[in-house]
């Protein structure tokens, strides 16, 4: 039997602009299991970032509940919700957002540091060799391409072994070689850690790479 690690229970989110009401989400119900690796997909404006960013806790919704290991994370504090978030989840967007005054190592380690711990040296080292990034530890964020630059930002995600990968549209400012290189990554770690990886993507050939799809119309579940 599979272990529901998400339940999202008639998820609504509306945002309010003046005297308008847009509503980026509709009565969505949905779990996600442990160890999947689900795509989250549709056309722009259909809903899905803004799904990603409710159901990790980066934004609240306006109604509905979601579950993380059996707890409404929509009641936690801000507080709770941002130490939840470093110890469970890690993220990865399209611009990278790495700390430009640090160093790759540095920019790897932050999560870890920021929890607490010690970094786990053998599994530093096996998410460095096998991005392809271990000889670019010393370099400066600006020293590194695009490629190479998301890379960085994967290993950030996964290197204090979170129980979740959430990337929103991760191959979207990357050409196609770095792009290919980047899903790879996200199928081995979801493959060989066990980490659950969310994808936002509109690239269905990536989407179809993973274990299901979901897709949003108008920000409703479609078939």
């Amino acid at each position: 039997m599979q272990e529901a690690v998400i339940d999202i229970n008639h998820l609504s989110k509306i945002y309010i602009m003046g005297e308008q009401r847009l509503h980026a989400l509709r009565d969505i119900t949905l779990s996600i299991n442990r160890n999947e690796y689900v795509a989250l997909m549709g056309p722009s404006g259909s809903g899905k970032s803004t799904l990603l960013n409710v159901m990790s806790g980066l934004d609240k919704p306006s109604s509905g509940s979601v579950f993380f290991n059996g707890e409404d994370i929509t009641k936690l504090s801000q507080k709770k919700l941002s130490l939840l978030r470093l110890k469970n989840f890690g993220f990865v967007f399209q611009m990278f957002h790495l700390v430009p005054t640090m160093t790759v190592y540095d920019n790897i380690c932050l999560p870890v540091l920021m929890d607490g711990k010690t970094v786990d040296k053998s599994f530093f080292e096996k998410i460095v060799e096998t991005f392809s990034i271990d000889k670019r530890l010393n370099h400066m964020p600006h020293q590194l391409s695009g490629g190479e630059q998301q890379r960085v930002a994967i290993a950030r995600a996964i290197i204090n072994k979170p129980t979740i990968v959430f990337a929103d549209e991760p191959t979207g400012s990357l050409d196609t070689v770095n792009g290919e290189i980047v899903m790879g990554l996200f199928e081995k770690t979801n493959r060989e850690d066990g980490t659950t990886v969310i994808l936002v993507t509109h690239d269905p050939g990536f989407a179809a790479r993973a274990s299901r799809q979901i897709k949003l119309v108008d920000g409703r579940m479609a078939d």
